[in-house]
């Protein structure tokens, strides 16, 4: 069973096959569909599936390409299908007073047996994104946030409680719900240089709410995965100690995939690895091959699931995404 590949993977195994999960945004998916026809999502095979945890109505269009979110974030789509770009502050000032986050329940949970029924047979993972930091920030503004840090700690430690409290009741909801492998925390803390905030202020500030929803997750005997793009691997050691089993995208424009790979063996496990930034979009089929296989090849020993380094844009030629595809297939046959 799928399912089973991924925990031995996880439990640092040799696996045959290496598990696989492949997500693309709306445009790369469009592509794909297009190819593949009546086949698709299902020769994808993947051995992974994320359930959303979000009530009916957790986003809505309020005018055309702008979407609000249960938060009240609205986000500008008109450029940015999938997500957007926040276009309101929901904290102008540095003040919390009177506000509330959503409520915890409101049917949040109703969609996960269907995901859970969907995905049978796959290792699920129940997927809370912009779980803080970056739900910090929609919330009051990317650069008023990072002033913030230094100018107004008290409003930031607060916030971030805020939130943090919030994740820690809905993980606890979350693992009631029967089929669930996971909880998967969506938090993008690098650039491509190193930590948006640097060393110091995420450990201050971010590390302790992180350790905290590590917890309660660890608590419900489920494993704990991570996602946060750019060069954040100094933080690794960190997160292995709060709980954390699995770190996504595993960029390799900012760390070395293989080494990285052997560093952490045993201690933390990484899914991503196959580039959206150089070979999909730029390489070759022949390329992507290659990159592919030496991926699998990494991956036999445990300690990996092999997955683009984040849904896959809708830049890459289809010719590469079938090749990706189809060369995981050829080496599952």
């Amino acid at each position: 069973m799928k399912r089973d590949i991924v925990r031995e993977a996880l439990a640092f195994r040799a696996v045959a096959p290496v598990p696989h999960y492949f997500s693309f945004t709306i445009g790369a998916r469009k592509k794909l569909e297009d190819y593949y026809g009546d086949d698709f999502p299902g020769c994808l095979n993947n051995y992974m599936s994320e359930a959303a945890v979000e009530p009916p109505g957790a986003w809505r269009e309020i005018e055309k390409d702008v979407w609000a979110d249960e938060w009240g974030v609205e986000w500008d789509r008109s450029v940015d299908k999938d997500i957007g770009v926040p276009r309101n502050q929901i904290f102008p000032e540095a003040d919390m007073k009177y506000w509330n986050p959503p409520p915890i329940d409101g049917g949040r949970y109703g969609s996960i047996p269907k995901a859970v029924a969907g995905g049978e047979g796959t290792f699920i993972m129940a997927g809370i994104g912009f779980s803080l930091y970056e739900r910090a920030w929609t919330l009051r503004g990317l650069q008023a946030l990072l002033m913030d840090f230094v100018m107004n700690p008290g409003f930031v430690h607060d916030l971030l409680d805020a939130i943090a409290d919030w994740n820690v009741q809905v993980v606890r909801k979350v693992l009631q719900v029967p089929g669930i492998d996971a909880v998967h925390f969506g938090d993008d803390w690098g650039t491509q240089r190193g930590l948006v905030m640097g060393p110091e202020l995420w450990k201050e500030f971010i590390g302790p709410r992180v350790k905290r929803m590590y917890g309660t997750v660890k608590e419900g005997g489920k494993f704990c995965s991570q996602h946060s793009c750019g060069m954040v691997q100094e933080l690794f050691p960190d997160l292995v100690e709060y709980g954390l089993n699995m770190f996504n995208p595993f960029q390799p424009e900012v760390m070395d995939v293989h080494e990285m790979h052997a560093k952490y063996f045993g201690k933390l496990a990484f899914w991503g690895g196959v580039s959206v930034q150089e070979t999909l979009p730029h390489g070759t089929p022949d390329d992507v091959r290659r990159e592919v296989l030496d991926r699998i090849e990494m991956g036999k020993r445990g300690g990996y699931i092999l997955t683009p380094s984040h849904a896959v844009p809708g830049d890459a030629p289809v010719e590469n995404l079938v090749a990706m595809i189809e060369t995981v297939r050829e080496c599952e046959a």
